[in-house]
């Protein structure tokens, strides 16, 4: 598995070696001693979440206060723009992001270490999102960042239309 850091280091972007041929493709989404070492430390995958959205939606930015959540992200269907925000207080990239495009085809993804907003906008037809998590999620300590905060200046791929956002976005 190659991983490269992003321009926020502890964001990491996961890319596993595909190994096909004519009866289709087989690889390793997930190994903890590669994700440990990528990392720099452990952390324990408590919950996998499967989402899916159709076109031109948008989901979060949103973070837990407490209990926060590491996500490894990964689109199984379609693709997505999936963004990292940097909410550490003190952090030298505070409020800044990063933006990947994950899909189905280059099976990449992205490590959202605990203490970033997550979110993702759908760019396909159709996405489906499977992403562990580090922690369990709690109702009562959840955010959100609006989308399109303008301190944050996030480069999202919507071609000058309004996304479809939930009332909590």
């Amino acid at each position: 598995m190659q991983v490269t850091q992003t321009k926020i280091p502890e964001v990491l972007l996961f890319e596993p070696r595909v190994f096909e041929d004519e009866r289709g493709f087989f690889l390793e989404s997930f190994s903890q001693k590669v994700f440990d070492e990528a990392v720099g430390g452990h952390y324990d995958f408590v919950q996998d979440n499967h989402s899916s959205s159709g076109g031109n939606v948008l989901r979060g930015l949103h973070y837990q206060l407490e209990h926060t959540q590491g996500k490894l992200v990964r689109a199984v269907v379609g693709s997505i723009y999936d963004v990292a925000v940097d909410i550490r207080r003190g952090s030298p990239t505070f409020g800044q992001s990063v933006g990947q495009i994950l899909s189905a085809e280059n099976k990449q993804q992205l490590w959202v270490p605990p203490g970033f907003a997550h979110g993702f906008y759908i760019l396909s037809e159709t996405a489906e999102v499977l992403y562990k998590a580090t922690d369990f999620y709690s109702p009562a300590h959840e955010r959100s960042i609006v989308w399109n905060d303008p301190a944050l200046s996030i480069g999202w791929p919507t071609a000058g239309s309004t996304p479809i956002v939930s009332g909590k976005d």
